[in-house]
């Protein structure tokens, strides 16, 4: 037996995402297989079922209403998973064959966007720091305002006040570039 061809494109666009949840649009649903669904049924309190995929074993499925899928993608996001939106590109009622999906957004805890899952209080800071010559990189934007700050910082001293950057900040996310070294300190004052 081999995949079914609704699989097998989910499957493709899966291979190309796969640190995210994907949400994969059937219908008036968001659907996420295998260990997506898996992962999305224990986070979200969602009924795990099974769908015929072309193999002897059904593959796991859990989905979402796609006119509620923000508040769900919310939940995800809050909870430190990347989500990525799989949406139909045709009308399924005039599609010849198998319906054109493609990937529309990818939503991190530093993009979000939506006001319903923003604090009114605090930015939503994405953060990113990079090597940057003899010195480090620090940039950080929220996206939902638009607010932006970049710095270089030297290299000598450059550790503590990338410390003291990143308490001033708090950002939700933290994208890094950095030699071994500088990465395993940043990660462990992350922690």
């Amino acid at each position: 037996m081999s995949m079914t061809p609704m699989m097998q494109q989910y499957l493709q666009i899966k291979s190309q995402h796969p640190d995210a949840i994907v949400f994969y649009r059937l219908g008036d649903f968001y659907e996420m297989f295998f260990e997506d669904a898996k992962t999305a049924s224990r986070e979200l309190e969602l009924t795990l079922t099974g769908r015929d995929c072309g193999e002897k074993e059904r593959a796991p499925m859990c989905g979402v209403p796609f006119h509620a899928a923000d508040i769900y993608i919310g939940r995800l996001v809050s909870k430190g998973y990347k989500v990525v939106i799989c949406e139909q590109m045709e009308d399924p009622a005039t599609a010849k064959g198998l319906v054109k999906r493609s990937v529309i957004r990818t939503v991190t805890p530093g993009t979000v966007i939506d006001n319903t899952q923003l604090n009114d209080e605090t930015n939503n800071y994405l953060c990113a720091i990079c090597a940057a010559g003899e010195g480090i990189g620090f940039a950080v934007v929220d996206v939902s305002t638009g607010e932006m700050s970049a710095t270089a910082l030297e290299k000598d001293a450059s550790f503590n006040r990338l410390i003291n950057e990143l308490a001033t900040y708090s950002p939700k996310e933290v994208l890094l570039d950095l030699p071994e070294a500088d990465l395993a300190e940043v990660c462990r004052f992350l922690r």
